[in-house]
């Protein structure tokens, strides 16, 4: 091969270089939602749109591809004072979106270091108003005032500023510490609050309850009461209708005379006590009673009285010998029951009046007037 064969070829493939080089250079493919600003001899000429064009190539300059999709940036922590003096660190998240490529590329240099710069400044001047409480629980207020102020600063460079974020507040140490007591201390209290307020409807629970009790109770005692009053008077009733109906005579009651007088003075605290005047005249009116026809009662007496005499004959016709014997037995019987209820009233008279000197040794308080039947008090 020749020399001169080999320069042709050489030159072909410069030209095909040269020529691919200047396609390349001419015909620029712009990805959607991206933009580059081209320069004609150092001046801003235009902005590429996304999609295909075209440029003099050697002539114009293409600078670098600017995206125009919403952004997302985080700031480190700025150290930021309060009012009232304490030192934190705040994080920051700030989202952005290109609007204007020419701004954003001739109209600030670094466009993002100039949005961090901003917010740090512009935290200061709102944390700086705030004392510790109302930072941390402030974070809309800190939000939507560093948003107004970037987006104001920003609006010049083709910058719009959509949304700024706090991402997380540091306090010192010793002010974690401090708000971790006064956590569990707040903690403590509403436990306490909560176990007393447990106790105190316990208590009203419990009262409740015991008033119910007692209520019930006292009802149930009414009514038991009620019911003992209502079966006592039936039974006075019953009784006082029986006696009615028997139509009891004065032997009888004088017979339970004599049966009450010896419980008298059985009782031990007894000093004072009173016999009554019936009694006398009930002694008295067994024996008369018994002078005319002698009826059931007046056999009975005779037995109790005479402590086991003989066995009482039964009833016959009137005006037989045979009831006329009965009826004086039984007068002569009475007659000596009423000697022996005479002489055991004597009896416990005089047993009550030793038993009163020998615990008291005095003389009794009573004396029974043999005259009238009845106790006189000295």
């Amino acid at each position: 091969m020749t020399s001169l064969a080999i320069f042709a070829v050489v030159a072909m493939i410069i030209g095909v270089f040269l020529v691919a080089t200047m396609v390349m250079r001419t015909v620029w493919i712009i990805p959607q939602a991206r933009a580059r600003n081209v320069e004609r001899f150092g001046r801003y000429q235009r902005t590429l749109p996304a999609g295909i064009s075209f440029i003099i190539p050697f002539v114009d300059k293409v600078k670098p591809l600017i995206d125009l999709r919403e952004q997302v940036v985080t700031f480190k922590g700025q150290p930021v004072i309060t009012e009232d003096n304490v030192v934190v660190h705040i994080d920051t998240v700030l989202f952005f979106q290109v609007t204007d490529p020419r701004a954003a590329d001739y109209e600030i240099a670094n466009y993002i270091q100039a949005i961090e710069q901003l917010t740090a400044t512009t935290l200061r001047n709102v944390i700086g108003t705030l004392d510790l409480e109302a930072t941390l629980t402030s974070r809309d207020t800190i939000n939507t005032a560093l948003r107004g102020v970037l987006d104001d600063a920003s609006g010049k460079w083709g910058i719009r500023v959509t949304r700024v974020e706090i991402k997380a507040i540091e306090p010192p140490p010793s002010i974690k510490d401090a708000m971790e007591k006064q956590m569990r201390a707040e903690r403590e209290k509403r436990a306490a609050i909560l176990t007393a307020e447990g106790v105190r409807q316990s208590k009203i629970l419990t009262a409740e309850g015991e008033k119910q009790s007692a209520i019930l109770t006292a009802e149930g005692a009414k009514q038991a009461a009620i019911l003992e009053a209502e079966g006592k008077s039936i039974a006075i009733e019953q009784v006082f209708t029986s006696i009615h109906e028997n139509d009891p005579d004065p032997k009888l009651l004088a017979y339970q005379y004599l049966q009450t007088l010896p419980q008298l003075a059985q009782g031990e605290g007894s000093t004072f006590w009173v016999i009554p005047s019936e009694v006398t005249s009930a002694l008295q009116a067994v024996t008369k009673a018994f002078g005319g026809a002698v009826p059931d009662m007046a056999e009975q007496l005779a037995e109790k009285a005479g402590g086991g005499g003989s066995e009482r004959a039964g009833r016959s016709d009137k005006g037989t010998a045979r009831t006329r014997r009965a009826v004086e037995r039984a007068n002569q019987e009475a007659q000596e029951a009423a000697k022996e209820a005479q002489e055991a009233v004597e009896e416990a008279q005089s047993t009550t009046r030793l038993k009163l000197e020998g615990d008291a040794g005095t003389t009794p308080p009573f004396e029974l007037a043999p005259g009238r039947g009845e106790e006189r008090a000295r």
